[in-house]
C-alpha cells in the first residue's frame, strides 16, 4: 500500500496545495418579477414625520404605508 509524504516534497506544490480550484463563472441570474401581491423584505429611510404620520393610528403602519405607495404607483400607472 503505497503512502504519500504527510508534507508536500516542494515548496511549489506546497502553495499550489492551498489554492482551491477557481469556480465556474455562474450564469447571470434571471430577472424574475414578485407577482403582485407577494410582499418583499426591504430596508427604507423615512423622515421621522412620515413614520409618526403612519403609526399614530396603531398597529399595521407599514400596511397603511405600502397601500400609500400602491396607490402612488397604480395612479402613475393609470391602473
Amino acid at each position: 500500500m503505497a503512502t504519500t509524504p504527510r508534507r508536500p516534497v516542494n515548496a511549489r506544490d506546497a502553495a499550489e496545495a492551498l489554492f482551491k480550484p477557481a469556480p465556474k463563472p455562474i450564469a447571470p441570474a434571471v430577472e424574475r418579477r414578485a407577482p403582485p401581491q407577494v410582499k418583499e423584505l426591504v430596508s427604507i429611510k423615512l423622515d421621522s414625520a412620515v413614520i409618526e404620520h403612519f403609526q399614530k393610528d396603531g398597529p399595521g403602519w407599514q400596511d397603511r404605508i405600502n397601500d400609500a405607495l400602491r396607490a402612488v404607483v397604480e395612479a402613475e400607472s393609470g391602473e
